[in-house]
């Protein structure tokens, strides 16, 4: 039996494009592991892995075009944004080649003998280190900054470990081509192209997941899959971390205050938001808490005019486009909710965005409107219209939990709901905004892109400088001799390493 072939196809019309690839076999998979595997040794030396970092970001840029092109022929995402998620790709890179160079990562700690304590203390030495053969799995709507040459896939590699990528299907063309550039990037600095490998296939996935030398994975899509994927990580004989990202309502709450101020813009800002990039971020307003009353009804007229403006768009492929018209219809035919901006099928190929309105009592306790909470990928969001602050309190309290929850409160004077209100979203999610949107994600120190499940699996970030500690684990040596210590851990501190000597920053 031949292998399945693996098809690149243009989202705009559904066709096929060009045959790339075929699935990885079972036997692949595994060549591929142990390929990886064999070669985590070469990974040990910082310096080359910064440099190695640095090569691919270059080499990113330099194949841009190209890539650009390919990216788009199969996602419809347009050159502009993915023009800019390029570029944002390579910022990652070299963002992570700079956490290398410093070595914090490694967070040393060392305490020296000390008698006099109760119970004594001996020689303790602690710094973390990588935990092997990574399986990446690339999500659908970032077919950069979330996939083959992706945030997961750079922390991963700035930890010491290398990287299978399971491709997407929705764009194996470019998923070719960057893993072509990652090989390219590690042959320029001396380093063996097996550190990134690259296959593809349903089965594929599953086999990597259960692969016994694959020692942690990272995963970004949906609730079923993620789900299915952590639960066979957490059911091999030695189970592994899963930092999966699954999904997120990512709502958000204006208080009477806010609708009071700015109605038009909150509407306004609100539209642009759930129908960027066509509602396919996974941060997208999807729910929103919004005052009842004349206030309310003014930014709903603002974003009733922001999103009728919003021309039709081109979801990622034809099943996420079926499961949207789908979702859409479900909901709508739900008591009391109506359709202002009607979301659905706007064409054979393409979607309208839209938004749907429902009473927040109906929300506050379990029911057939259950369904209003769960996330619908596209251009759609739900408004809950309510009355008080503790029917607002009563929804928050059914929310599952999320990657980010908005708070649109008064910019001027006292807003007398705001506090209350950010203590009850932030047990929700991993970002708290307050009078922004959450549609784009800093790649900076500071930040945190995860949050209580279905939003993730962890408490780790996949976005920032701390992405790295997914990938590492602690390990001390006591009263162990000089010459036996990692350079890490010896006393003359050779490599420079910031650290804690016997409490105190040294």
């Amino acid at each position: 039996m031949s292998a399945a072939p693996v098809w690149s196809v243009d989202p705009r019309t559904g066709n096929p494009r060009e045959q790339v690839a075929v699935e990885a076999t079972a036997e692949e998979v595994d060549r591929a592991v142990r390929a990886a595997h064999a070669v985590r040794d070469a990974l040990a030396d910082r310096v080359a892995r910064a440099a190695f970092l640095r090569a691919a970001a270059e080499l990113l840029e330099e194949s841009g075009a190209h890539i650009v092109e390919a990216a788009d022929a199969e996602t419809a995402l347009g050159p502009a944004r993915l023009t800019g998620e390029l570029a944002r790709t390579a910022a990652q890179l070299r963002s992570f080649a700079e956490v290398v160079d410093e070595g914090a990562y490694l967070d040393v700690h060392i305490d020296h003998q000390d008698g006099s304590r109760t119970p004594p203390w001996p020689d303790l030495r602690r710094y973390k280190i990588p935990l092997g053969v990574v399986a990446v799995y690339a999500a659908s709507n970032f077919p950069l900054a979330f996939s083959v040459p992706g945030g997961d896939t750079a922390s991963a590699l700035a930890a010491g470990c290398p990287v299978v990528v399971k491709a997407h299907p929705d764009h194996p063309a470019t998923s070719e081509l960057c893993a072509s550039v990652l090989r390219r990037a590690a042959a320029r600095t001396g380093l063996p192209e097996d550190v990134v490998t690259l296959v593809h296939g349903f089965d594929a996935g599953v086999e990597l997941i259960r692969h016994p030398l694959v020692s942690a994975a990272g995963f970004t899509g949906s609730v079923r899959g993620g789900r299915a994927l952590f639960d066979a990580a957490a059911a091999r004989p030695a189970p592994i971390p899963f930092h999966g990202e699954l999904g997120s309502l990512n709502p958000v709450v204006v208080t009477g205050a806010a609708a009071a101020e700015r109605a038009g813009e909150i509407g306004a800002g609100l539209g642009g938001s759930m129908t960027l990039g066509a509602g396919q971020f996974c941060t997208k307003p999807g729910f929103v808490l919004v005052p009842g009353g004349a206030t309310g009804d003014q930014l709903l007229k603002a974003l009733t005019e922001t999103v009728s403006s919003t021309g039709s768009g081109v979801l990622l492929d034809h099943r996420m486009r079926d499961a949207f018209v789908a979702g859409v219809r479900e909901r709508a035919a739900l008591t009391d909710v109506v359709a202002p901006v009607t979301p659905g099928a706007a064409g054979e190929h393409t979607v309208s965005a839209g938004f749907l309105t429902v009473p927040a009592a109906r929300l506050a306790a379990k029911g057939p409107h259950d369904a209003l909470l769960e996330e619908c990928f596209g251009p759609v969001t739900v408004i809950a219209r309510y009355t008080s602050v503790d029917e607002i309190a009563a929804v928050l309290a059914r929310l599952p939990g999320n990657l980010t929850a908005t708070l649109q409160t008064a910019t001027e004077g006292d807003d007398p709901d705001a506090a209350r209100l950010l203590a009850a979203l932030t047990p929700l999610a991993g970002r708290i905004l307050v009078n922004g949107w959450p549609t784009g994600v800093a790649v900076a120190p500071a930040q945190h892109h995860g949050g209580p499940y279905p939003a993730t699996t962890s408490t780790s970030t996949s976005v920032g400088a701390t992405a790295i500690e997914r990938w590492l684990r602690p390990v001390t040596y006591q009263s162990t001799p000089e010459a036996l210590l990692p350079p890490e851990l010896r006393e003359d501190n050779p490599l420079g390493l910031p650290r804690r000597v016997d409490g105190r920053r040294a």
